[in-house]
């Protein structure tokens, strides 16, 4: 139980720390096409070279699951993660990061929106609750209360709820494809549509104009480690021991790391009026799954 939490908090802070290196490497120079093309990049192929590698090391009279999902229909949801990553890079361009993961985090409410409005699942009281606590919280944490609050760029605003309703639209899709394949080849696929996406709408020019040969393999590497590797290996592995109610809640430890990176490392200045919103829309994503939580907790106790 104790592992699998901590992978499930691996996984959720290597999301988290994403941001802020988007951020160093706009500041070096390089454009949306370098950061988002060699992170699905690099991640398509390392998912990939471990998928290869895990097969060989398995038994060969090891029992094949039976595959109902075409490969195909995994490669085209993994756009969706593709333009994610395109509409939250583009936020971090015009806003600060510690801002761009808030609005991403917005996914929360808009996926109820979503079950609504496709599978007609009416949200609960908990949830209608936690959708206004999000929103007054993402106020406070945007630093619009503030005197001197932040002047926040439309732009950024806009591809920052494009990316929170891209990502709520991905998790809907993740959760019901291909749940059948190992986790690593699914992810390998999802990342590997998304990357065929990116180079669509954003042309490849670093593989042939030597960008490759400067910083850009560095921070393509870490992109690809940190945004499309550790996380799936992790969740992978440390859903099954906790289960999905209190994964849902670990991995919610994504925005006071991408926050905290943004502080430290980008030398944003995050208030405590600010920090207090984060806390409210913490508190609200853990809000819904409290009772699911309890559920799980009376069953366990009464199975033998």
């Amino acid at each position: 139980m104790l592992r699998g939490i901590l992978l499930v908090l691996l996984g959720a802070c290597s999301f988290g720390i994403l941001s802020t290196f988007v951020k160093l490497a706009y500041a070096e120079g390089y454009t949306l096409g370098d950061v988002t093309g060699t992170q699905a990049l690099f991640g398509a192929v390392l998912l990939w070279a471990i998928y290869a590698i895990q097969q060989k090391t398995q038994p060969k009279d090891k029992p094949k699951p039976v595959i109902v999902t075409h490969w195909f229909k995994l490669m085209l949801a993994g756009t969706f993660t593709g333009m994610v990553s395109l509409t939250y890079y583009q936020c971090v361009k015009y806003i600060p990061a510690s801002v761009a993961i808030i609005l991403l985090m917005q996914f929360v409410w808009i996926s109820v929106l979503l079950e609504l409005f496709i599978y007609k699942k009416k949200p609960n009281a908990l949830q209608i609750i936690a959708i206004f606590l999000i929103l007054g919280g993402t106020v406070a944490a945007s630093g619009y209360y503030e005197s001197n609050h932040i002047a926040l760029n439309p732009v950024g605003i806009g591809f920052g709820m494009l990316a929170a309703f891209f990502y709520a639209l991905f998790l809907m899709l993740n959760g019901k494809l291909g749940n059948e394949y190992p986790p690593l080849k699914k992810s390998a696929l999802m990342i590997t549509g998304a990357c065929i996406l990116i180079f669509c709408v954003l042309p490849p020019h670093f593989l042939v104009n030597g960008a490759l040969g400067g910083s850009l393999l560095k921070w393509g590497l870490i992109l690809a480690v940190f945004g499309t590797v550790i996380p799936p290996l992790c969740f992978a592995s440390g859903i099954p021991k906790v289960g999905l109610t209190l994964s849902s809640i670990l991995s919610s430890a994504e925005l006071p790391v991408a926050v905290s990176m943004s502080a430290l490392v980008l030398h944003e200045n995050v208030s405590l009026l600010r920090w207090l919103g984060v806390a409210v829309i913490l508190g609200s994503m853990i809000l819904p799954n409290l009772e699911n939580l309890k559920k799980a907790d009376k069953f366990k106790r009464k199975s033998p």
